[in-house]
């Protein structure tokens, strides 16, 4: 297609960090068909890229999507199932944004042809290089991490009552990586001040961490769903905030250095 569908920056050291909901590309044909709303994009993982921009001298791979989740979500399994059965959510191609208002002008989404061509042409593509790069980040370390880098609004009453926490990290209740290193995760993030955190509360790790953590394979999956009010504006136009993203980045950084540490220890183990 004319837009790729990913980019892939390599890097040397046992961690991937995937983004999945940081493009912003929406195809000519189907922005034709999106309300202003829609076209907007709102309900993006903005600034990501910026927020972490020190991974790459952490040695990690990095894993970006271009195009929006309204033309396809990444972080849905390929069949549509709910992920929070009995929860409201979004599918793999929504029809409205997170605040339930319509994407599609005349209110009618893409039909399973459509689907079966944005799956194929955006979804496959992407999944596939995720597992190909965690396939060659396991021929050079014995122990791996995945993590799957998220953000959103603070308040959306659809999801979840009143405001969320700082730091959503999700680890599919207990099963997508380590415990140890789950916790050692948490007590950073508990212990950055002034945010707020929590381990498998109202985020527990979407299709990604789900698929991919498989610990006893030696692939350890995290899922960090951050809330936007801690670096950004979170209304339209969505500004990055520098004032705000210095306070959160070291937190981050730590973050991401003792999953290294954790990862890296069974090369000694």
């Amino acid at each position: 297609m004319a837009h790729p569908p990913f980019i892939l920056k390599q890097g040397t050291a046992p961690l991937l960090v995937s983004m999945p909901h940081i493009g912003t590309h929406v195809p000519d044909a189907l922005a034709a068909r999106l309300t202003d709303e829609g076209r907007r994009v709102p309900d993006t993982d903005w600034h990501l890229p910026l927020l972490y921009d020190f991974a790459e001298s952490l040695g990690a791979s990095i894993l970006m999507a271009t195009h929006s989740r309204y033309a396809i979500d990444l972080n849905r399994p390929s069949d549509n199932a709910n992920l929070y059965p009995g929860q409201d959510t979004t599918g793999l191609c929504p029809v409205d944004t997170f605040d339930k208002t319509p994407l599609y002008q005349n209110g009618i989404g893409p039909d399973d042809a459509e689907i079966a061509v944005r799956r194929d042409s955006i979804w496959t593509p992407y999944h596939h290089a995720l597992q190909q790069e965690l396939a060659r980040l396991r021929t050079l370390h014995p122990s791996v991490a995945l993590w799957d880098a998220h953000s959103i609004r603070s308040e959306l009453p659809r999801f979840f009552e009143g405001r969320l926490p700082d730091f959503n990290l999700g680890t599919a209740n207990g099963t997508s990586c380590d415990p140890a290193l789950a916790d050692a995760v948490l007590a950073i993030a508990q212990a950055a001040t002034p945010f707020t955190a929590v381990l498998n509360g109202r985020f527990k790790g979407g299709y990604i961490t789900r698929q991919y953590g498989k610990p006893s394979d030696g692939v350890h999956a995290i899922q960090l769903e951050l809330s936007q009010r801690v670096y950004m504006n979170e209304t339209h136009p969505f500004a990055y905030r520098e004032d705000l993203a210095a306070q959160v980045k070291p937190h981050l950084k730590a973050m991401l250095a003792a999953v290294l540490a954790h990862v890296g220890a069974a090369r000694q183990a």
